[in-house]
């Protein structure tokens, strides 16, 4: 096509606008600010709401596992050989604020007639009464053999412990006798003549103060009236009385044994009472007590900050080691890379359940449960790191920046991890951060199974709360709930964190918009 003539001889005089001089031409500054790939990234993670949900709920995760064990009341670390506090196992959850909602701490149940009467001289003795609520009285049930009547009845699991047979020491005996005076709070209750029992397995029962039949129900007088069992007041004076408010001195609320330097009193408590005296709160659980009366939201807490520290040290560990393993292998290549990478496969191959069970059987007694562990994790673990690396590397070293930098006398560390590795590290921290899911999970998994045994009064695992409450799943499915609960959001959060890392670091993906 011809270009067109343009006769520019005919442009008007008022068309031209002569330049001054005087003035100074100068590039405008830029009003925009520039991006940096951590901002870009960030810029990207922040338009991916899945990613950022994620973040926040690991945020709220990471939050529970550090705070909850410094503001909570109810400290996790009872033994589990503390006979007094096993009384209080497998407590259901409780909370005033939740009560209208059934989180009260009570289940419905079905219970005979003559469990009905022994719950109702509970209350007569201690005005606590461990049935809340009645939906069906005196029916009778035709699949039982029994001639007994039923009662469909919701039942306070904290209220049903009732009294506790305990030994104390002179000392332990005055103090609680102190606390009471000063309180107003009755805690030792009239000790009972267990010789007026005539049943043997009912005799060591704290409940029973009463006369009773064989199955516990209460024998009612004439006027239909319970008939106490208390020991009258004994020899020994003050020690058999109670010091508090209306007592008139008539019961024994001690049997004391041994000499006069090393006395010993058998009493019976309330168990609520005795709890708020001994630890200073009422027996309140949010999530309910472990068959070994430790608090689970405490215990669950200090469970998840191990997990989570657990796993942030392994994926630290694995980070350094396979970083620089893969960088060498990526830089050098040939019968370098050949020779290292023949050694990282013969590692892979090795099943990591075997290594745990060895290290567990051979090398925990020696070291200890978590070392060996750690061992178990980190001999094969940095192996999907150095991969990782490599490939990045053999991406990289022929770059022409590379090549440029060679040229100017790089040396060879330099050319790795000041000019190769920065642009690896967006993968790496990708890889990194779904690691810490993948440790948690197999931890929980060698726990499950009972391979790791990370059970002890100080320390706990997820995994570990998880086997504990396998076998009390269908009469007590809270002591597995709220772990399993805990376990699944982090694995999915720390997932779709991961893929949100994914795509933010992903280069390809660099200003671009949606």
């Amino acid at each position: 096509m011809a270009r067109k003539n343009t006769d520019y001889t005919n442009i008007p005089k008022e068309k031209f606008e002569f330049f001054d001089r005087s003035e100074a031409i100068h590039d405008k500054k830029l009003e925009t600010k520039p991006v940096g790939y951590f901002k870009d990234a960030m810029m990207r993670f922040c338009r991916n709401k899945s990613s950022l949900t994620a973040a926040v709920i690991i945020e709220l995760l990471l939050a529970f596992a550090l705070i909850v064990p410094l503001v909570s009341h109810n400290s996790y670390t009872k033994s589990k050989t503390d006979t007094t506090y096993l009384q209080y196992g497998k407590l259901l959850p409780k909370s005033k604020l939740f009560s209208w909602a059934g989180w009260d701490g009570a289940k419905r149940e079905t219970i005979s007639s003559d469990m009905y009467a022994y719950y109702e001289a509970m209350e007569t003795e201690r005005g606590v009464n461990a049935i809340t609520k009645v939906y069906k009285a005196d029916y009778e049930d035709s699949s039982s053999t029994s001639n007994s009547t039923f009662y469909d009845v919701r039942v306070d699991s904290y209220s049903k412990i009732g009294m506790l047979n305990l030994t104390l020491t002179k000392a332990e005996y005055e103090a609680i006798q102190d606390w009471q005076d000063e309180n107003q709070i009755q805690v030792i209750y009239p000790s009972v003549d267990s010789k007026s029992i005539q049943a043997p397995n009912l005799r060591s029962d704290p409940n029973i103060w009463y006369k009773c039949t064989n199955k516990g129900a209460p024998k009612l007088d004439k006027d239909g009236n319970i008939t106490p069992i208390y020991l009258t007041k004994g020899k020994d004076g003050d020690y058999h009385s109670l010091r508090i408010a209306g007592d008139d001195g008539s019961y024994r609320y001690a049997t004391v044994t041994g000499s006069s330097t090393s006395m010993s009193f058998k009493v019976r408590v309330d168990s609520l009472s005795y709890f708020q005296y001994r630890y200073g709160h009422e027996p309140i659980f949010l999530f309910g007590t472990n068959a070994y009366g430790q608090d689970i939201l405490t215990r669950m807490a200090e469970g998840a900050r191990f997990s989570l520290l657990f796993a942030l040290i392994i994926s630290a560990i694995n980070l350094a080691i396979g970083a620089v393993y893969g960088a060498i292998e990526g830089f050098y290549g040939g019968a370098v890379d050949m020779i290292m990478e023949r050694i990282s496969d013969i590692l892979n191959d090795v099943p990591f359940i075997v290594v745990t069970s060895l290290f567990q059987l051979h090398l925990a007694s020696k070291v200890g449960v978590v070392p060996s562990l750690l061992f178990a994790f980190v001999l094969t673990g940095w192996i999907g790191m150095a991969s990782k690396t490599r490939m990045q590397f053999y991406r990289y070293k022929n770059q022409e920046y590379i090549l440029a930098a060679r040229t100017l006398g790089a040396k060879d560390s330099r050319l790795m991890f000041k000019h190769i590795f920065p642009n690896a590290i967006g993968t790496l921290i990708t890889s990194a951060v779904l690691t810490i899911p993948s440790v948690i999970y197999s931890e929980s998994n060698m726990t499950y199974l009972g391979i790791v045994n990370l059970d002890s009064s100080n320390m706990t695992s997820l995994g570990t709360m998880l086997s504990q409450g396998t076998s009390m799943l269908t009469t007590y499915p809270h002591i597995i709930l709220f772990p399993a609960i805990y376990i699944s959001l982090l694995m999915i959060s720390f997932n779709l964190f991961g893929n949100g890392l994914r795509d933010a670091f992903n280069p390809s993906l660099r200003g671009t918009e949606e």
